[in-house]
């Protein structure tokens, strides 16, 4: 009858249970942003520019290797080793780790917090005190203590909620380094191989003008030219070497910031890249797809939604604290004076204890924690917002940048071509008597700028590029093999993260903040 009494308690306590409310908005997405159809860049490029962006539709597999496209079988290798061994994707996969561990804990909380205790006491009462008896008493003692919060009001749920959608940002997070990390690792690829470019450039130059500092010696010794000829010639060949050591720290320093991409010493790439290659070549054609791509694409943007989506739980976390807690507590084992009758039946001990806790006088200091996670919602959706602006931003500079760097180096295509039959003429009449030396200097001077900027403009087409796939977020899918010591789902540990909501047709409409009970 007495256990029959205690389960009707029990049943009447858990009794709110049921309802399973949760406090607190429900998340129901942030939408997408106000976007243009497509890309203004596009559009209306320049004509003879040899590779040019198309409204290609994205593929995924392709994206996440956009490097591929260059043919450049040392910088696939090259990214391959950094993916591999960069220690901003370690940190990062580590945080991953630590979200997924604090989730855990949060999970925790909705399961009773068990503990198992054993102790002796020995004991004697003041023999002043005549209300006790003053003999010696033992007590031993075992016990298994129960204390469980009955998340009645969702606060416990709604951390879960805020921990999976941090889970979920510090996963996109790691995708955001490694579209940096393969873009990083490229661009400084592009940059030491052009540097190669521009100081087998220089060197050729620097063998021209001691070609044409001999022929003016030789022609003022033997009396048909002029001294002022020699020492025009000396100083532009002294120029043309002092050019070079700029370009040869260039080089290097592009090669230690390699190494460390990889994960290696600064030199430790040196050998390897000393040999001299050609610049990775562009394709023919950059599929961008439409600008609503890029919500799917961006690690950035997937992980200001998921932040938005974190904080908006938070709200009910902390709404949760204006109602009452209720608790339930348990024990149950064996005391007893004399260690042989610790297993006897008469020995057992047991209580259960249900309780509520409410903070009823603090409504002031809640409803202002309510108020500030509602206020960091908001923040979190403008963040949100601003992403995706600046990526389209992004994307645009970038593919405008790619362009115009085609148009400029056609157009120094052109302009070598005529200055190199410039320096040729002026060669040659100078060398029949028929033209002067200042011509010569003139022209090959031209030439060197000329052949000089449109190295450096190749260099930019490849880094800008690289700038376009970077902003399209390319560089991961979600077939890569990272090991984030996820649990499969089945296999225990931590639940699963739930589903994320799926975008609604307006980003800037207000998350619902009105911290009443969602049945």
């Amino acid at each position: 009858m007495r256990l029959k009494t205690i389960s009707q308690r029990a049943a009447l306590f858990l009794l709110p249970v049921l309802a399973g409310c949760s406090v607190g908005p429900d998340y129901k997405g942030p939408g997408t942003a106000p976007m243009q159809t497509k890309f203004d860049s596009t559009h209306g490029e320049p004509e003879g520019i040899p590779s040019k962006p198309v409204e290609k539709s994205l593929e995924p597999g392709a994206l996440a290797t956009w490097w591929k496209v260059l043919n450049d079988e040392q910088l696939n290798s090259l990214i391959d080793r950094a993916i591999a061994a960069n220690l901003d994707l370690k940190i990062a996969l580590e945080r991953v780790r630590e979200a997924r561990a604090l989730r855990g804990v949060a999970a925790s909380e909705q399961y009773p917090d068990i503990n198992a205790n054993a102790s002796y006491t020995r004991s004697q009462a003041s023999s002043t005190n005549l209300a006790f008896s003053t003999r010696a008493r033992d007590v031993w003692d075992a016990h298994v203590d129960a204390s469980w919060e009955i998340d009645v009001f969702g606060g416990i749920r709604r951390n879960i909620e805020a921990s999976d959608a941090d889970l979920d940002a510090s996963l996109e997070n790691t995708r955001d380094v490694l579209v940096s990390l393969t873009a990083e690792v490229a661009r400084n690829y592009a940059e030491y191989r052009g540097y190669q470019a521009r100081i087998a450039l220089i060197n050729r130059t620097i063998g021209t003008q001691q070609d044409t500092l001999s022929l003016t010696e030789s022609r003022s010794k033997a009396g048909i030219g002029a001294e002022i000829e020699t020492q025009q010639a000396r100083a532009q060949l002294a120029t043309r070497q002092s050019q070079l050591p700029p370009l040869i720290a260039g080089a290097r320093q592009a090669a230690f910031r390699l190494g460390v991409l990889l994960g290696q010493t600064p030199d430790s790439l040196l050998s390897e890249l000393a040999e001299a290659k050609p610049e990775p070549t562009p394709p023919d054609e950059i599929p961008v797809g439409l600008p609503t791509d890029l919500l799917r694409r961006r690690p950035d943007i997937r992980r200001a939604e998921r932040q938005l989506a974190a904080a908006n739980a938070r709200i009910g976390v902390a709404t949760a604290d204006l109602y009452p807690r209720f608790f339930l507590t348990g024990l149950g084992g064996v005391q007893s004076a004399e260690l042989s009758d610790i297993v006897n039946s008469s020995s057992r001990v047991w209580s259960i204890s249900p309780s509520v806790q409410w903070n009823a006088f603090s409504g002031w200091r809640i409803q202002s924690n309510i108020d500030a996670a509602d206020s960091r919602t908001k923040q979190a959706l403008s963040t949100y917002q601003k992403t995706i602006l600046s990526s389209l931003e992004d994307v645009e500079n970038a593919l405008t940048q790619y362009v115009q760097n085609q148009a400029q180096r056609a157009a120094l295509r052109e302009a070598v071509q005529a200055d190199q039959r410039a320096v040729d003429l002026a060669n040659d009449r100078y060398k029949s008597g028929i033209g002067d030396f200042l011509t010569v200097l003139v022209n090959q001077r031209e030439l060197y700028d000329a052949e000089a900027q449109y190295v450096q403009s190749q260099t930019s087409v490849t880094t800008s590029l690289v700038a376009v796939y970077k902003a399209l977020g390319g560089g991961w899918d979600d077939r890569q093999a990272v090991d984030y010591n996820a649990p499969k789902q089945g296999e225990g540990g931590a639940p699963q993260p739930a589903p994320k909501a799926e975008p609604q047709p307006d980003a800037f409409a207000p998350v619902t903040t009105d911290g009443q009970p969602a049945q």
